[in-house]
């Protein structure tokens, strides 16, 4: 397997580049090798999807600090042997660590108090977060993809009571199996008397003696699942779509939380959006901006035929009614806005340039309008001295 060049080497960038330095080097080479510019062109193809990979990781704030830090293998769960899934959330290179320090911060008070609620009350899980990256296209029209994300779930061992297989949990001899033990105290107002949760068992009312070697005890573990997000038509760049009940397991019954996912939107080398239109840029000759010509106009349904009339100008727009993108709220589209762009014509010979001054000459040969009354003559716009 050939070794992946860095990503900011792929797209000509520095590792200081920002944002739009980012996204202006992608769109660049997005276009030089867009595979509808290239057909069987198999390297610009590679290219293209090089591009595309390091694109994806670069304009995410997360993914490119994981980049940042680990290379490849903090972005790609299948490069090297070292990392194994740091690019969706930070691997653990196992499940060697703390689960109680994890439900400490996720739950708010861990195992033990929950903050003085009741530990063994229905708790809802938190809720995770990801990102998927998509083209201009699917955004456009709307697309399923599947998002890799750890999240926490029920000990598939233990069935979520934290116990060895063949074992339980027993009641805790503190509190026998309260939760709670009461402590007096004397005060010259007389013995005042207090309840608060059983540190031996945090509460619960039980305790395991024989750990599951899985969760180490806590009964729960974190996971990498896959999960297909749809994803609306209409959506834009950084909007956040949210999948309920799929975040972290509850506790005690409780419910899952959801899972919350970024979307990123690379840019397209031909179209740029507008809220919910779309813009282009066409080009022709100026011999066909004067006579009038008729154009193939590329849109996200694919090429329509168009009549430029006779006499337009450079930066006229006209409008295709419904070929934009589809709005989240409706069933409507916006539209596709065309500018017109004019060539010139570079390096002329001298026969074009004589059949140029003769053109000039038949319309004229006078003043250009400058925008202060002046009459408006000739082809080329010269100023009469």
């Amino acid at each position: 397997m050939a070794e992946k060049r860095d990503y900011y080497e792929v797209l000509g960038v520095s590792r200081s580049a920002s944002e739009d330095e980012i996204k202006k080097a992608y769109r660049k080479l997005a276009k030089q090798y867009h595979p509808d510019l290239h057909p069987n062109d198999k390297e610009a193809e590679a290219k293209f999807k090089e591009a595309n990979e390091a694109y994806e990781v670069l304009s995410d704030a997360e993914k490119k600090a994981k980049y940042d830090r680990f290379g490849h293998a903090g972005v790609d769960p299948t490069y090297g042997a070292g990392q194994g899934g740091g690019g969706y959330g930070g691997g653990f290179g196992g499940f060697d660590f703390d689960l109680g320090d994890i439900f400490s911060n996720i739950f708010g008070g861990g195992f033990g108090g929950f903050g003085g609620a009741n530990p063994n009350a229905p708790q809802r899980g938190s809720d995770t977060q990801a990102s998927v990256t998509i083209s201009f296209e699917e955004a456009a029209k709307g697309c399923e993809r599947e998002v890799e994300t750890y999240r926490i779930e029920v000990c598939d061992e233990c069935h979520g009571t934290g116990a060895a297989p063949g074992s339980s949990p027993k009641t805790c001899p503190e509190c026998h199996g309260r939760g709670q033990v009461t402590t007096q105290q004397r005060t010259p107002f007389g013995v005042v008397q207090t309840q608060k949760a059983c540190a031996r068992c945090g509460g619960k009312g039980t305790i395991v003696e024989n750990p599951c070697r899985k969760c180490r005890g806590a009964g729960r573990v974190r996971k990498m699942v896959k999960i297909t997000v749809k994803i609306p038509a209409g959506i834009d760049d950084r909007q956040v779509i949210n999948a309920r009940g799929q975040g972290n397991k509850g506790l005690n019954g409780g419910p899952a939380g959801d899972l919350r996912v970024a979307v990123n939107v690379r840019p397209h080398p031909i179209f740029e959006r507008e809220g919910y239109n779309v813009w282009v840029e066409m080009h022709i000759s100026y011999a066909a901006a004067a006579l009038g010509c008729t154009v193939q106009v590329p849109t996200l349904d694919g090429k329509v035929q168009y009549t430029v009339p006779a006499g337009t100008q450079p930066g006229d727009v006209f409008k295709l009614k419904g070929r934009g993108i589809q709005s989240l709220r409706d069933r409507g589209r916006g539209d596709e806005l065309v500018r017109i762009v004019v060539d010139v014509p570079r390096d002329l010979n001298d026969t074009q340039k004589d059949l140029l001054r003769r053109l000039d000459e038949a319309l004229g040969n006078e003043t250009a309008h400058l925008g202060h009354g002046e009459e408006k003559k000739g082809f080329f716009g010269k100023k009469k001295k």
